[in-house]
């Protein structure tokens, strides 16, 4: 997942995105303990992309409490 596309969602749909990545990490958790995993690359990429949706989150929540604070 690219950071500009992350940067177009709203908070909310940030906070649905990173549900569904955790969930993700989750699952792929599972398989590599059970040795399902074939796709051993998407761990890391999974736990990248929280880490930017987590980063663009609190940017954009930072955003509008600056704005708020400024009104």
């Amino acid at each position: 997942m690219k950071a500009a596309d992350i940067r177009d969602m709203t908070v909310d749909q940030l906070d649905d995105e990173l549900l569904k990545l955790k969930k993700e990490q989750f699952n792929l958790r599972f398989q590599t303990a059970t040795g399902q995993l074939e796709n051993t690359v998407r761990v890391r990429q999974v736990r990248r992309d929280i880490a930017r949706v987590k980063t663009i989150k609190s940017e954009k929540l930072k955003a509008e409490a600056q704005a708020q604070a400024q009104a």
